[in-house]
């Protein structure tokens, strides 16, 4: 399978009114990303956060269950907290997966405007297609900031429900089940 991992962005984000910030980290995204990505295979969870203090609770979260008291409680959990790894920068991610050149980039977000975005099945082909790592960035707040999302060889449409009334507001986690499910399952019955 080629490589392919997924990053938790928590800057460069945007606020509800546009402005850039930076997001904190949650136990919680920590959890059931690193645990949607281990069910699908994914071969890294990149934690992407600026701040010293926040990367140093994010690794004392991922030390409890790999090697603390938390693995040995639940082991199960260790396998999929053991993907994360948690850097400064997005550039730290494209390092560990071969530099940048070596990696192809997908960005993910809710917006309408999804005009020259890949459906899923394209993406999921181009995926398979390449000898390069593929990296899907997930964004916090309220999604990536233009500048990175700019960087992006692809983007990826806009995960869209049945509701009537086109409501659109997943939480990342939701998002990033989804879109794995949507890439690396493809329309497979897993049921059986």
């Amino acid at each position: 399978m080629n490589r392919l991992a997924v990053a938790l962005v928590h800057y460069p984000v945007l606020d509800r009114q546009g402005a850039l910030i930076t997001t904190a980290i949650t136990n919680l995204d920590l959890h059931d990303i690193a645990r949607t990505a281990r069910t699908y295979g994914v071969c890294a969870v990149f934690i992407v956060h600026p701040v010293a203090a926040q990367r140093e609770l994010a690794q004392r979260v991922k030390a409890h269950w790999v090697s603390g008291s938390g693995a040995r409680r639940i082991p199960t959990r260790e396998p999929a907290m053991a993907l994360l790894q948690i850097v400064p920068a997005v550039e730290d991610a494209y390092a560990a997966l071969g530099g940048r050149s070596e990696v192809d980039l997908y960005t993910t977000s809710a917006r309408r405007d999804a005009a020259g975005a890949l459906g899923y099945g394209g993406a999921r082909a181009r995926i398979a297609a390449t000898s390069k790592a593929s990296l899907i960035l997930f964004g916090t707040g309220w999604g990536i900031a233009p500048s990175l999302l700019e960087t992006a060889d692809v983007r990826l449409a806009p995960i869209r429900g049945t509701s009537a009334d086109d409501y659109n507001h997943l939480s990342v986690r939701a998002a990033c089940a989804i879109t794995l499910d949507r890439l690396l399952a493809g329309d497979a019955d897993r049921s059986s």
